[in-house]
């Protein structure tokens, strides 16, 4: 039994997460476990009417579970970005889920507006720190509204906090490598940009190579964020396993979104690789508040979440197939979300992988 806490959040966040719990179950009643699920009415509505996005002891709560669904957060039409992004931040930083795993791959049969990626080419996973560096919420802002207003935000990069999701890396590569990876063998790029950033970043590369010693049987590589994110465009086929800062992190991933078809095909983990805290999955796309009970969200995304939920859980055969059932789907091309070029609705799709699942 592996209990599921799920914070459908704003947005077309539940109408996704009702793909994603119909495909949890479906993969649990083929695999020998049960799913026990509880949602939450965390987020912006709750806000408006509470004043509290979550309660004051959400982390207690959630600690209880084997792992947390999330939807997607936030409509600026109700409270600002800045502050519904608590709600994720709050529980990554509580949890210390400082690897933020994105697989990116393109499904067979889903089209990318970029004409370097193939199925056969694009098959790598970024790393992204996921509690510090950029994202750490130190600073502040001084005489506000004034013409001497100032405003500080310092990022903050710590021995710990590089060694560990690097090391991490090199373990994924080391792991891919074993188990037949269509990318370069073992390979680890670091994402930096220690031209410019004479302090963090400069840090940030002595840990790498400190870490990079220690696996003197995996290949390492460096790249400015800038030209990577040119690379990735350019010769998607070079990267195996990137491990980049919290910031660099978040903004190549979204370029990865586009190489594998679209926000609605990317999928992400916020994990604790010691498995102390539960660990939290996510489609990475938003909450189109435009959309909400529209019924027009792409599911995959979340659905392909699920599927990365079961390998942490060690559920590595119902992992493998929701993974079979999403790539058969979309081979077949008969069910697809407007964004795939189809009519079907977000419960459409969900329903076919989920009965391929079965």
């Amino acid at each position: 039994m592996y209990r599921i806490a799920v914070i459908p959040a704003d947005g077309v966040g539940p109408e996704v997460s009702e793909e994603a719990e119909r495909a949890l179950r479906a993969a649990a009643r083929g695999h020998d476990f049960d799913v026990e699920t509880e949602w939450f009415d965390w987020g912006c509505d709750r806000w408006l009417a509470d004043g509290k996005m979550m309660p004051d002891d959400y982390l207690d709560i959630l600690a209880g579970f084997d792992a947390i669904f999330l939807g997607s957060v936030g409509d600026v039409s109700k409270m600002p970005d800045h502050l519904s992004l608590e709600l994720i931040l709050g529980i990554r930083r509580g949890f210390d889920q400082y690897v933020n795993l994105r697989p990116i791959r393109l499904y067979p049969g889903v089209s990318t507006p970029i004409r370097t990626a193939t199925a056969e080419t694009l098959d790598m996973v970024v790393i992204r720190e996921n509690t510090e560096g950029e994202y750490a919420a130190q600073g502040g802002i001084f005489k506000t509204g004034t013409p001497d207003a100032v405003a500080l935000q310092t990022a903050v990069f710590t021995h710990k906090g590089c060694e560990r999701v690097m090391r991490y890396s090199f373990e994924l590569a080391r792991q891919r490598s074993k188990l037949g990876s269509e990318a370069p063998v073992g390979r680890v790029t670091n994402c930096t940009k220690s031209n410019a950033l004479n302090y963090s970043m400069v840090f940030w590369d002595t840990v790498f190579d400190e870490v990079a010693a220690d696996f003197p049987d995996v290949e390492t590589d460096m790249a400015l964020v800038d030209a990577l994110s040119m690379w990735m465009v350019k010769n998607p086929e070079w990267f195996d396993v990137i491990v980049a800062s919290n910031l660099f992190g978040d903004i190549i991933t979204d370029l990865g979104a586009m190489l594998q078809g679209g926000m609605g095909f990317a999928a992400g983990g916020n994990v604790d690789p010691e498995h102390r805290f539960p660990s939290m999955f996510e489609p990475i796309h938003g909450s189109a508040p435009k959309y909400t009970g529209q019924r027009r969200g792409n599911p995959i995304a979340s659905i392909e979440a699920v599927r990365m939920m079961l390998d942490h859980l060690g559920e590595h055969q119902a992992a493998d197939a929701v993974g079979m059932a999403i790539a058969e789907v979309l081979v077949e091309g008969e069910v697809g979300t407007r964004d795939m070029g189809g009519t079907n609705t977000t419960d459409e799709v969900g329903a076919a992988i989920a009965d391929r699942i079965r």
